[in-house]
């Protein structure tokens, strides 16, 4: 058998296959951050992956900017959720819910009334964003946090962790790139602060660590991965050494015993993230990346990893591990849909018919 279609165990998570599908912001939910009926379809039909990380979803209502994103920090959010999560456990699939605070890389149009832009530092990010009430603006001004803050918003994660949960989901993911909160304390460039958060790369990955435990702690540490890739400069990004910083928070979290560690290639040259993972990392890794379904069997028994993650070909190929499986021509999809409201481009790819 194919080692892509072997099952899998990672923590207290038991995987069908090793085919999992990537966390990807597809711009569906409701101004409320509540998953409709398109996003429970959407899921449903790609749930004979062996995992999937349900897209980015803040965890506060901070932790939005972008439009359109979904959320979970109140009950009306946990039920509309769990409808996702009914409808992939009803077709046998296993879900995890990516937690995404996007900290400065945010703006005001496409948060709630009340809601605030957070960062490490007082660094707006370089960087713009599309917004349906004004179109494409400017990041807002960030706020930065103070050390009591930097707590509150640790205790937003691991409310999330508890929700996600409460919804139905199997584990959470959280997000420690592309720009985002946790990258922000991460990054030499977006962090500038002198206290126990700032400074040495031991100090900056304290935040993303301290989240990590504490999610373990409310959920178990078998149902919490992390995801990462080192010097990805998306969103504003600098650091003066990535590959640093990454070990640093992988031999930070070691010692929880995580069910995973979702590492992407790094666009860093000379920078190889994989074999860093392999070094540093205890946990399992999911690899991410360019990957189709040759090479991902090929890193698979090379041992780079114990699991793929497949992004864009699940866009257009709802029955992806079906046709992997049987060697069938994979479709591609629309770039003009992949953020647009409706069903087009998102729940209309169809089947492999013969």
């Amino acid at each position: 058998m194919s080692l892509l279609f072997q099952p899998l165990q990672l923590g207290e998570l038991a995987l069908a296959n090793r085919i999992v599908m990537a966390p990807m912001t597809r711009s569906r939910a409701d101004a409320f951050g509540l998953p409709g009926a398109e996003m429970v379809e959407y899921y449903r039909q790609r749930a004979g992956a062996g995992l999937i990380v349900a897209e980015g979803t803040a965890p506060s209502a901070d932790g939005l900017g972008y439009c359109r994103t979904p959320a979970l920090y109140n009950a009306a959010q946990v039920d509309a959720w769990r409808a996702v999560t009914d409808a992939v456990h009803a077709e046998g699939g296993r879900i995890v819910l990516q937690l995404m605070h996007v900290g400065r890389a945010a703006s005001h149009h496409n948060k709630p009334a009340g809601a605030r832009t957070v960062a490490p530092s007082a660094l707006r990010a370089r960087t713009q964003l599309f917004s349906d009430a004004a179109g494409l603006v400017d990041t807002d001004e960030p706020h930065a946090l103070g050390s009591e803050e930097v707590a509150e918003v640790v205790a937003d994660y691991r409310r999330a962790a508890l929700l996600a949960r409460e919804a139905g989901f199997d584990g959470v993911e959280l997000h420690c790139t592309s720009g985002y909160l946790p990258m922000q304390f991460m990054a030499s460039g977006s962090n500038q602060r002198e206290d126990r958060y700032g400074g040495s790369p031991d100090n900056r990955v304290r935040f993303p660590a301290e989240v990590l435990a504490a999610m373990a702690e409310a959920i178990g540490a078998g149902r919490v991965g992390y995801r990462m890739c080192p010097g990805n400069p998306f969103n504003d990004i600098q650091d003066d050494d990535p590959a640093a910083t990454a070990s640093a928070l992988m031999r930070a979290v070691a010692p929880l015993g995580l069910a995973y560690l979702h590492i992407m290639r790094s666009p860093v040259a000379g920078l190889d993230a994989f074999a860093l993972a392999q070094t540093e990392s205890k946990a399992a890794l999911i690899l991410n990346d360019g990957f189709d379904g040759a090479c991902a069997e090929e890193a698979l028994a090379s041992g780079q990893g114990a699991a793929v993650s497949f992004g864009r070909y699940f866009i257009g190929n709802p029955d992806l591990v079906e046709r992997l499986r049987h060697g069938r021509p994979l479709a591609g999809f629309d770039r003009k849909t992949l953020y647009t409201p409706g069903r087009a481009g998102y729940t209309d790819y169809p089947v492999w018919q013969a």
